[in-house]
């Protein structure tokens, strides 16, 4: 999803909560330093805090049930996008609640644990919070930016799914052209056996067009570069005749559609590739977390 003016709202909210959760912070801590007075309810206990841990104290149990009851939310989104039918919100707001939500998640964790990670347990729960929000992070950087560059980048977009289809069928082609070679028949159905350029031609496809083609990735061919294979398409059109040049073009143009399929399949790989770290630690996060939580309000209870 791109962040444009839409997004202005949710921005703003996030700003405004953020700061007022800044400013309970500091009323329950150090009253001192607001410029003006900030009464609090009596049960978020005295102020400062007695206890020595500030995720212990009533208002640091508020941020990280909040912080917690966030992350389900943001797991949901999984679920919300498999029942599209479902008639709970649009997924575009799901999505904008999903980015804005998880970003305010960062005053209240901060807030929550008083801006020090003490122990084992936490580093390791604040190591699995900085990967998700990393990689969320840089998710949303790609796919505000990918999808410009590929409207740039490829001359027309197929169904990714289809990829694999479109490259057999042009494989497909340049085979029967191959064998329209072999059984002697030109550019225009003519006995071309023993024709010099019938046999420049063949041997390129044998060498360089088909393996090309057929290769599962054709980065570090010749043919994988616009620039080289322009080359050498233009070598090959000097050892034809004219009479084949045709074919040299329909060749040319079977693998510059290469090109830009392996341009686009590569998009898409980044384009969502970065889930490959998000969504697994998205859900350790959530088990630590759901367990921090239990075992906090266990010890809280019985102690």
């Amino acid at each position: 999803m791109r962040i444009d003016r839409s997004h202005l709202p949710w921005f703003i909210l996030t700003l405004l909560f953020s700061v007022g959760c800044v400013a309970l912070y500091l009323a329950n801590h150090c009253p001192e330093v607001l410029p003006f007075p900030f009464p609090l309810p009596s049960f978020l206990g005295s102020i400062p805090p007695r206890l020595h841990s500030q995720g212990a104290t009533p208002l640091g149990l508020i941020f990280g049930s909040l912080a917690l009851g966030i992350f389900l939310f943001a797991a949901a989104l999984g679920i919300r996008k498999k029942r599209r039918r479902w008639s709970i919100g649009k997924t575009r707001f799901w999505l904008k609640a999903h980015i804005w939500l998880t970003i305010f998640t960062v005053p209240l964790v901060l807030l929550h644990c008083g801006f020090r990670v003490q122990g084992l347990y936490a580093q390791c729960l604040m190591f699995l919070y900085a990967v998700v929000m990393v990689s969320g992070f840089v998710g949303l950087g790609l796919q505000h930016f990918l999808p410009r560059m590929m409207k740039d980048q490829l001359p027309r977009e197929v169904v990714f799914e289809q990829i694999p289809y479109l490259r057999g069928q042009i494989l497909l082609r340049v085979h029967e052209l191959r064998e329209s070679l072999r059984s002697g028949h030109g550019p225009q159905v003519a006995d071309v056996r023993g024709d010099q350029s019938a046999k420049v031609l063949g041997e390129f496809l044998d060498a360089v067009a088909i393996p090309y083609l057929d290769a599962r990735s054709g980065r570090s061919h010749r043919l994988g570069s616009d620039l080289r294979a322009k080359g050498v398409f233009a070598s090959v059109r000097v050892g034809v005749g004219a009479e084949w040049r045709v074919a040299v073009d329909r060749v040319e143009g079977w693998c510059e559609e290469r090109r830009w399929m392996d341009r686009q399949t590569r998009f898409q790989h980044w384009l969502h590739g970065w889930l490959i770290f998000h969504v697994p630690t998205s859900f350790g996060l959530l088990v630590v977390t759901i367990w921090h939580g239990w075992s906090s309000w266990q010890f809280l209870i019985f102690r």
